[in-house]
């Protein structure tokens, strides 16, 4: 790498095998990751007897870990470098960038209205926020 852009953010940019391979790689984990907290906040609410998904912000939690574990399958089976069934198809490539970006940015709006039921208080609300939109440049590229 060489010239203006070199750095850590934009190699992960930049296309190529390794970089795909570790797109994939850190896509899932954040979808296990999920998973993870998704079984956390049921079993709490199964030892509080609590009714599930009955908020906005827990459908829509679960109809977005749904949509990036689809959005993971479309990745592996079509866009693998490896075996994907149609890895060249650019506009295969196209929807699942475009609904990935979509998707990352409504878990976003999601967490933040979790918070923001949890709290109004503006300075919190901003330590919480500030963050997703100094990180947004780097994640939706």
């Amino acid at each position: 790498m060489c010239g203006k852009h070199d750095g850590f953010f934009w190699s992960f940019h930049k296309q190529g095998y390794a970089n795909t391979k570790t797109h994939g790689i850190l896509g899932n984990l954040g979808v296990m990751l999920s998973l993870g907290g998704l079984y956390a906040i049921y079993r709490n609410k199964n030892l509080w007897g609590k009714q599930h998904f009955t908020t906005l912000h827990g459908q829509a939690g679960l109809a977005i870990i749904v949509s990036a574990i689809g959005a993971g399958l479309v990745g592996g089976v079509f866009l693998h470098p490896d075996f994907g069934m149609d890895k060249t198809n650019k506009t295969i490539r196209f929807a699942h960038k475009t609904f990935a970006r979509g998707l990352l940015m409504s878990a976003w709006g999601t967490a933040f209205y979790g918070f923001y039921t949890m709290t109004q208080d503006p300075i919190q609300l901003a330590l919480f926020g500030l963050p997703l939109l100094v990180l947004a440049p780097y994640s939706l590229v």
